[in-house]
C-alpha cells in the first residue's frame, strides 16, 4: 500500500559534491525523540552495568587479597617447637602467676572496705627459708593460700556497705520506739548522714528496689550461693530490679525512710532466706 503524499516527509541530505533526498513516514519523525531517548537508555543501562561489574571485580579481588593476608597471619602465628624451659623458670612463671592472682584479690577486697593482705612471705618466711624449700612445696603453699582466699571471697557479701562505725548489732535489742519492748535486730546500722553513698558487697543481681515495709526505700541483691543483702531505710535508690551489680558499686544513700528514728545504713546478710550476723562477713578473719 502506497503512503500518501501527507504521510512523507522529505529529508535533504547535502554533502560537498552532491544533494540527496530521502523520503521517511512522517510518523518516524515525530517519533525520533523517542527513539533517541531510547538508545541513551540503552547506552545508559550499559554504562551502569560496566561500572557495576567492574566494582564487583574490585570488591572480590579486595576480598582476596584479605583472605591472603590473614592466610599469611595465621601461618605466622602457628606455635613452633620450643626448647624446654628448666625447672627454675617454670617455678618462677608459677609464682608470679600466683602472686599475680592474689593482687587481683586483694584489690577486690579493698573495693568492699577491707584491708589487704601481704603475699611476700607466703612460700617462706623469708629468702632463707624460702631457698630451702621445693618446688613441690613451694606449689603447694600457694595453691592452699590462693584456694583459702577464694573460697573467703569467691560469691560472699564481705567487707562493708558503708565505711563508719556501728550504731545498732544483730540481735536482740530495746525497741527504738518503746524502749519498755524487745525487738530482734536482724541486721547492722552503720551511721551517716542523708545522702552519703551505700554500696554494695559483693556481685549480684538487684531483686527489688523500693519501698519495703518497715526498711523505707530499700535494696534487696541476690548473689551466688544462696547469699543475699539488704540495704534499708535509704533516701535514694540508684539501681532498677534486675541491674546486675558488682562489689564497691553504689546503690543508694543514706536516709531514715521507713521504721527509723535518725540517718543510718541498715545492712542485712541473708543465706537461704534466713538473716544472719553481717559482723560475721566485715573481714576475712571471722
Amino acid at each position: 500500500m502506497n503512503s500518501k503524499p501527507h504521510d512523507l516527509s522529505t529529508v535533504i541530505i547535502v554533502n560537498k559534491n552532491r544533494q540527496r533526498t530521502l523520503q521517511v513516514k512522517t510518523k518516524h519523525l515525530n517519533r525520533l525523540y523517542h527513539y533517541a531517548f531510547g538508545i541513551l537508555g540503552v547506552i545508559l543501562v550499559l554504562g551502569i552495568s560496566v561500572i557495576y561489574l567492574r566494582s564487583q571485580n574490585k570488591q572480590q579481588e579486595e576480598e582476596k587479597n584479605q583472605l591472603l593476608s590473614q592466610l599469611i597471619k595465621l601461618k605466622n602465628v602457628v606455635p613452633i617447637a620450643v626448647p624446654q624451659v628448666n625447672k627454675t623458670n617454670n617455678a618462677q612463671a608459677y609464682v608470679q602467676d600466683i602472686q599475680g592472682k592474689l593482687e587481683k584479690i586483694n584489690d577486690y577486697l579493698k573495693k568492699r572496705g577491707l584491708k589487704g593482705f601481704s603475699t611476700k612471705a607466703v612460700g617462706g618466711n623469708g629468702n632463707a627459708e624460702a631457698s630451702r624449700l621445693t618446688e613441690d612445696e613451694t606449689y603447694s603453699l600457694y595453691e592452699e593460700y590462693l584456694n583459702r582466699l577464694l573460697h573467703s571471697v569467691a560469691f560472699t557479701p564481705m567487707g562493708y556497705p558503708r565505711i563508719s562505725s556501728l550504731t545498732s548489732f544483730f540481735g536482740y535489742r530495746s525497741d527504738p520506739f518503746n524502749s519498755s519492748h524487745a525487738e530482734f535486730h536482724p541486721g547492722i546500722d552503720f551511721k551517716g548522714n542523708k545522702g552519703d553513698e551505700a554500696r554494695c558487697t559483693a556481685n549480684g543481681k538487684v531483686m527489688s528496689a523500693d519501698w519495703y515495709g518497715g526498711y523505707g526505700k530499700c535494696v534487696r541483691i541476690a548473689h551466688a550461693n544462696g547469699f543475699e543483702t539488704l540495704y534499708g531505710h535509704l533516701s535514694r535508690i540508684t539501681v532498677k530490679v534486675g541491674e546486675e551489680v558488682t562489689a564497691g558499686q553504689k546503690i543508694g544513700e543514706v536516709g531514715s525512710t521507713g521504721h527509723s528514728t535518725g540517718a543510718h545504713l541498715h545492712y542485712e546478710v541473708r543465706k537461704n532466706g534466713k538473716a544472719i550476723n553481717p559482723v560475721k562477713f566485715l573481714t576475712l578473719n571471722n
